[in-house]
């Protein structure tokens, strides 16, 4: 593609044409090669213009900049196509629009955004698709899908760019359709600047990540900018849950488009809203019942899910099914074969009469639905939750976690998450003021290893046992010397291996 119609189209202040190809659009320039156009931006922790030299010296053959200095520096070379620009990320989704053949106006999207259920309910949107052959692809935080191609997941939302590759990947192979988390720092940082929605979700909004947004109001604004779009026209269906104290900001935020609410209770309704309503709610270890009221219709749902947090989740999915023309029939029978996602309420199984869990929650209000929930499931048992806290973010949000985890349980063992850059015993510290005056047997063990043997061993049949805050996640970081490593390390493979150690014992 020829430099001058790379930027045809995008917002400029400034454009030096020259008559180069661009075989691709790059913003890390560890990545630029021969014929690349290197997107100079400003980023949160570092600044791109730092290595426009770089990326020349690898080949780039065009650079769209932030900076009027580095604009300036390279209108001297003639060989060299580059661009001023006012916002960095919203013109490396432009020129990666143009690049790769806008493949974000093939496919209808939705998106879902929310402190907890994300994972969840993107997953079972994308499975009802698929339920009725359509051919979708998946962004989130455990997978990537591009139709039967799956592969991990590197961030929650990535950059605009990746996102319109694997879009582009997805058209190629046949995809209508596509499913994707938004992160609340993706929607302020315009890393999905340009992606029309057709339908977008709100699941819920509880305490996170306030050591970037400040505050639960500049949080839930973030939130809210999915709904007024982003870059683009407003969805053209806003899916809320309405149980939720944010649901009426997000809804004043979705003006511009049509409501429909969701929510788990009696069937009284508001005349003047779209709702879905679950009622009747039966649940069970590994199955859920409930009555389904829609504006459709009404129908008894069964699933294999486990718990009234994935009631939400699964009423919000078929909502979502239904807004992009699926029939409340197909919906209710997609919803029978939907298995549980990984890292979510994920059973590992053993012959000692103990129901051992492994949950992603890392939040206050994830972790005390997540032992509620083993609480309706546990009769006579104990409940024991073994959690962390994850270093380098919200400290407020620890002592929560810990009042959490100390009213429902009966036994926590307190140990390390991710701690990153921080001291684990400081984490941990932090969590035991939130434990002072429960009535829960509280242990400290920061090595994650030991602790889950340690939770393993001494639960007794019946027992059920949590393991909260990582999940799906195969790798735990923490600082060596004066550098953050990863280390491989998974919470399900750590807790068979403890569960065969103790059979094996007797």
């Amino acid at each position: 593609m020829r430099f001058e119609e790379i930027v045809r189209g995008v917002t400029t202040l400034a454009v030096r044409l020259a008559p180069v190809d661009v075989r691709g659009v790059e913003y890390d320039s560890r990545r630029t090669g021969t014929g690349s156009l290197f997107v100079a931006m400003r980023g949160e922790a570092t600044d791109g213009n730092r290595y426009v030299a770089v990326a020349l010296k690898l080949g780039a053959v065009a650079v769209l900049t932030d900076s009027p200095t580095v604009f300036e520096d390279l209108t001297s070379r003639s060989d060299i196509g580059v661009a001023l620009v006012e916002y960095g990320r919203r013109a490396l989704a432009e020129v990666s629009a143009n690049f790769f053949g806008h493949p974000e106006q093939v496919l209808k999207l939705c998106a879902v955004t929310g402190t907890n259920g994300k994972t969840t309910t993107a997953f079972l949107i994308e499975g009802l698709l698929r339920s009725v052959s359509r051919k979708s692809v998946l962004l989130g935080t455990i997978e990537t899908h591009v139709v039967e191609n799956v592969r991990p997941s590197p961030h929650t939302t990535p950059e605009s760019r990746d996102v319109l590759e694997i879009f582009a990947e997805g058209v190629r192979a046949g995809a209508t359709e596509a499913v994707m988390e938004m992160s609340s720092h993706a929607l302020v940082q315009e890393r999905v600047w340009g992606l029309p929605l057709d339908v977008a979700v709100f699941t819920n909004l509880t305490q996170d990540h306030l050591d970037y947004h400040g505050t639960m109001g500049e949080y839930a604004r973030a939130k809210a900018l999915m709904f007024r779009g982003v870059g683009t026209l407003p969805p053209r269906i806003a899916v809320i849950n309405a149980d939720d104290p944010s649901a009426g900001m997000m809804v004043e935020a979705a003006s511009g488009c049509e409501v429909w609410t969701y929510r788990v209770g009696a069937r009284e309704f508001d005349e003047n809203a779209y709702e879905f309503v679950a009622d009747d709610v039966k649940l069970g270890a590994g199955w859920t019942e409930f009555a389904l009221v829609t504006p459709m219709g009404e129908r008894v749902v069964r699933s294999q899910l486990t718990g009234r947090v994935n009631v939400y989740n699964l009423v919000a999915a078929m909502a979502t099914g239904m807004a992009r023309g699926l029939s409340l029939d197909e919906c209710v029978r997609g919803a029978a074969e939907l298995l549980p996602v990984p890292g979510r309420f994920e059973t590992v199984g053993n012959d000692l009469g103990i129901t051992v869990v492994v949950d992603y929650a890392h939040t206050d209000d994830a972790l005390r639905n997540l032992i509620g929930l083993a609480r309706e499931l546990v009769g006579e048992g104990r409940v024991i939750t073994m959690f962390g806290c994850g270093g380098d973010r919200d400290r407020t949000k620890r002592p929560k976690m810990g009042r959490a985890a100390g009213d429902g349980s009966d036994l926590v063992i307190v140990t390390s998450d991710n701690p990153r850059s921080e001291d684990p015993a400081a984490i941990a510290a932090d969590v035991l003021v939130g434990l002072q005056d429960t009535k829960a047997i509280v242990e400290v063990e920061l090595n994650r290893h030991v602790a889950i043997r340690r939770a393993i061993t001494v639960a007794k049949a019946g027992d059920i046992v949590l393991l909260a805050g990582k999940g799906h996640e195969r790798e735990q970081v923490s600082r060596q010397g004066s550098i953050l490593v990863s280390v491989p390390f998974d919470d399900v493979m750590e807790a068979r291996a403890a569960l065969d150690a103790r059979s094996s014992k007797g």
